[in-house]
C-alpha cells in the first residue's frame, strides 16, 4: 500500500540548515525551494539580491511550504555571509577549480550549515565563494555542465542531512 504524509511514519526533525539564495528569483524555482526546505526540515531560507517574486506563479509551485518555512529577503548577501560565519558553516554549491565532489565532502562539526545556492544563470558569485569554508560540487555524467538550482539543491541537501545525522 502506499503511503501518504498521512499514515507516513516519518518523525519531524529540525535541521540546522540555513539556505542562503544568491539572486534566484525564479518564481516556480523559489516555489520548490520551499518545498525541499520543508521536506528537509530546515531552520531558514535567506532570499538575497535582486526582487524576489512571491505571488501565484511561486504559490502554486511551493503547495502553501511558504506559510510553515522561516525565510527572509535581504538585500546583500555579503552582510548576510558576514553574520553567518560567526556561528555557521559555510558551505558553497559550485563547480569551481577548487570544489570538492558532494560525494566525498565530510562535514568536521557539528556546528549550523549555511548552504549557498547561486542563481539560476550565473551560480554564486566570486566574492561569496571566496567567503566559504568550501565549495561542493556535484558531479556530472552527461552533455551538460550544470543543473537547475532546485535539484542541485535538493541533493546537496539530502547529503547534508544525511551526514548530520552520524555526526
Amino acid at each position: 500500500m502506499q503511503r501518504t504524509h498521512y499514515n507516513s511514519d516519518f518523525k519531524k526533525q529540525k535541521h540546522s540548515v540555513t539556505l542562503v539564495c544568491d539572486n534566484i528569483n525564479n518564481a516556480p524555482n523559489i516555489g520548490s525551494l520551499f518545498r525541499i526546505a520543508d521536506a528537509f526540515n530546515i531552520e531558514e531560507i535567506i532570499f538575497c539580491g535582486d526582487a524576489i517574486p512571491i505571488g501565484r506563479r511561486m504559490t502554486k509551485t511551493s503547495r502553501s511550504t511558504e506559510k510553515h518555512v522561516s525565510h527572509q529577503i535581504v538585500d546583500k548577501i555579503e552582510d548576510v555571509v558576514e553574520q553567518l560565519t560567526k556561528t555557521h558553516t559555510i558551505i558553497g554549491l559550485e563547480i569551481t577549480e577548487n570544489s570538492i565532489e558532494l560525494s566525498q565532502f565530510k562535514l568536521q562539526s557539528d556546528q549550523p550549515i549555511a548552504l549557498i545556492i547561486g542563481d539560476e544563470n550565473f551560480g554564486v558569485s566570486e566574492s561569496v565563494l571566496k567567503r566559504c569554508d568550501s565549495v561542493v560540487h556535484i558531479n556530472m555524467y552527461g552533455n551538460n555542465s550544470s543543473m537547475n538550482v532546485v535539484q542541485a539543491t535538493s541533493i546537496a541537501l539530502y547529503e547534508i542531512v544525511n551526514q548530520l545525522h552520524t555526526l
